[in-house]
């Protein structure tokens, strides 16, 4: 099947009105930094596998597929899955998942719950892990990270989220109505990261339909969303979408250098029957330890729950370039980060190892990669940050802006 382009760019659905611009703002500046943050998440992760086959399908557009995915009611599923996250992030032992999610370690002040999923899930932030996912409408999910001899799992059963790591035989219990909105209030399955890529669709995006697939035993559409500019770390977007449901069944995001996908996440096996009503159900072991969310720490200032909430927030931001090319610009007033010559000692070399020393009209600095993200802090206390290359970074700094 040859690529069909988008028949309209302007938005997902082909809408373009006040609150859908707000929204496409915050959408574009923020997929990347979402596929970034997919690790930590709560329920219905979904991840990838390699495609098999190209099934003979109907032809169809781009702006038609993505019109039926915003139109698909799927409700229940169940499945097995796999996800692989490879951000190039140095080995700091573990300690980069917690920097990601912002979550501190469970017990390294006395306290908190190893069953806790802002803790727990953070794990998915690197390498490559197995899931079982079961979905039946939106007040039951159950996502189980399985593991060499234990297993970890987060179920949503109405009111109730339980959080259970039979490893340490602990237990973490919300009853809050609004905590569980807040636990699946984040991009987590293919859908999810499907919508919030395809919210930023705009003129600086091309989509195509490139061809078939199958997926988990499914055939499918694979979607195609990539920068039309240069200068962005991503290099496209491949959505697998199944051609019966239209469900999103596999999202992955290769980065612009090449190399492994920075994000795989897809069905390896899927069914749309109901899962058993005996999936959700959930009792503490006996002699497990039990925490309540409301006997936890306080935790630090949330993310926005959404889009509009983001881009309530990115109103006051400085925000330099558009689409895929955007650099989200903070002035933090302070200093930027010591060189190790400034340092000297084992700090200082640490420091240089973690970022490159880069210079320009705009003085010195500190540039800090991953295959997704990069930042550039000079040293006078500016902050670049953005889905491009460090030369994009330079660059804006040099403007003065």
């Amino acid at each position: 099947m040859a690529p069909y382009e988008s028949d309209d760019s302007t938005t997902a659905a082909g809408i373009d009105t006040p609150r859908a611009s707000r929204r496409k703002k915050a959408a574009r500046y923020v997929v990347p930094v979402a596929v970034t943050g997919v690790a930590a998440v709560t329920i219905g992760l979904v991840p990838a596998i390699a495609d098999s086959g190209s099934p003979d399908l109907p032809e169809i557009s781009a702006q038609q597929l993505i019109q039926r995915i915003a139109e698909s009611d799927t409700e229940r599923l169940s499945g097995t899955v796999k996800i692989t996250t490879d951000l190039g992030l140095p080995n700091l032992g573990g300690l980069e998942s917690g920097l990601l999610s912002g979550a501190a370690t469970p017990g390294d002040d006395g306290s908190g719950s190893a069953a806790d999923p802002q803790t727990r899930l953070t794990e998915l932030a690197t390498g490559t892990h197995t899931l079982r996912v079961a979905v039946d409408g939106p007040d039951k999910q159950k996502l189980s990270l399985l593991e060499d001899a234990a297993e970890y799992s987060l179920i949503h059963n109405g009111k109730d989220v339980w959080g259970y790591d039979s490893q340490s035989n602990e237990v973490y219990h919300s009853t809050s109505a609004e905590g569980a909105e807040a636990e699946q209030d984040v991009p987590a399955t293919p859908k999810d990261l499907a919508e919030r890529a395809l919210a930023a669709v705009d003129e600086t995006t091309s989509v195509t339909v490139d061809g078939t697939a199958q997926v988990a035993g499914r055939d499918a559409y694979k979607l195609v969303v990539k920068p039309k500019q240069s200068g962005s770390t991503v290099g496209q977007i491949s959505i697998a979408v199944d051609s019966e449901t239209y469900t999103p069944l596999k999202f992955t995001l290769t980065p612009a250098g090449g190399g492994a996908a920075v994000v795989d996440a897809g069905f390896t096996q899927v069914s749309f029957d109901p899962p058993a009503a005996s999936t959700f159900d959930f009792t503490p072991p006996e002699g497990a330890k039990v925490t309540e969310e409301s006997d936890l720490p306080a935790a630090e200032p949330q993310q926005p729950k959404s889009e509009e909430d983001l881009a309530k927030g990115l109103d006051g931001l400085n925000v330099l370039g558009e689409g895929w090319n955007a650099i989200a610009v903070l002035d933090t007033g302070g200093q930027g980060i010591p060189s190790g010559t400034e340092t000297g000692g084992a700090f200082g070399g640490f420091l240089d190892s973690l970022g490159s020393q880069v210079s320009g009209t705009f003085g010195k600095g500190t540039v800090f990669e991953t295959r997704l993200i990069n930042a550039l802090i000079t040293d006078d206390g500016k902050v670049y940050v953005g889905a491009v290359t460090q030369d994009a970074l330079v660059k804006a700094a040099d403007s003065g802006q």
